[in-house]
């Protein structure tokens, strides 16, 4: 059974290496190439590849977003091309199919690729990688979230996070209010909330996130709790749970 494959990496001579290294793999077909990570949203969700060869540093998305954006639970089974650390490499080392450490030889390539091939076609029920896993492990090595992927339509764009005036839970999912409109996302609180910066974005309630630039005032309100009045006139709870988070303020 031939592996059909899916190649993201924003330099092109990066992919093109890597299309050379699978010419001798002749159970291996490279169905698509993508050159940013909104492209391989987008590729994933239309080709369905069975392996994916993904950098992570890549300019507007990332390859953790990539996974965030398909979700981990649907990520086809990914070697990451990466140039993290040797402390963050043990987290790939635990949760992932493998990894590929740049510069990378031609042997260590084909021996992460058999690894591929082995979960590929491992028995069904299996358990796999964890990326949710990884991604939690690495993520004091991750930058703060400057921008999130959205989807508008059939289209998926990018919101600089700047521009996200609150956000709410919505059963397994958040909505981004963002400037007189919104976005839903397919995301927790606590998975969104560990993205955003802390300088910026605090929790006010277990279904609340505010950005704290588009505050307007807080009301003192019964029980302990607090009105918070954003700059657009929403009325939101600063519940007593998350008060001590603005002692400073209030």
């Amino acid at each position: 059974m031939n592996l059909r494959a899916l190649v993201v990496d924003d330099e092109m001579l990066a992919r093109q290496r890597i299309r050379h290294l699978l010419r001798r793999s002749t159970d291996i077909e490279v169905v698509g190439e993508c050159a940013n990570g909104l492209e391989a949203v987008k590729a994933i969700e239309e080709l369905a590849p069975d392996l994916v060869f993904m950098d992570i540093q890549m300019p507007e998305l990332d390859g953790f977003g990539v996974v965030e954006a398909v979700g981990p639970d649907r990520m086809p089974p990914t070697l990451f091309i990466t140039a993290y650390d040797q402390h963050a490499l043990r987290a790939f080392e635990v949760h992932a199919v493998d990894y590929l450490l740049k510069p990378f030889s031609p042997e260590r390539f084909h021996q992460a690729l058999e690894r591929a091939r082995r979960w590929c076609r491992s028995p069904t029920g299996q358990k796999g990688p964890d990326l949710e896993a990884l991604m939690a492990s690495l993520g004091r090595d991750r930058p703060w979230a400057d921008r999130l992927l959205v989807r508008a339509g059939d289209r998926h764009v990018l919101v600089r996070t700047e521009a996200v005036q609150w956000i709410e839970a919505e059963d397994n999912y958040v909505r981004l209010h963002v400037e007189g409109t919104s976005h839903l996302v397919r995301q927790t609180m606590t998975g969104l909330l560990a993205k955003l910066d802390p300088a910026r974005f605090r929790r006010i309630h277990r279904s609340a996130i505010v950005n704290l630039d588009c505050i307007r005032e807080f009301q003192p309100w019964t029980g302990g709790d607090h009105l918070v009045i954003m700059r657009d006139g929403t009325r939101l709870t600063l519940s007593r749970t998350y008060r001590d988070q603005f002692g400073e303020w209030l």
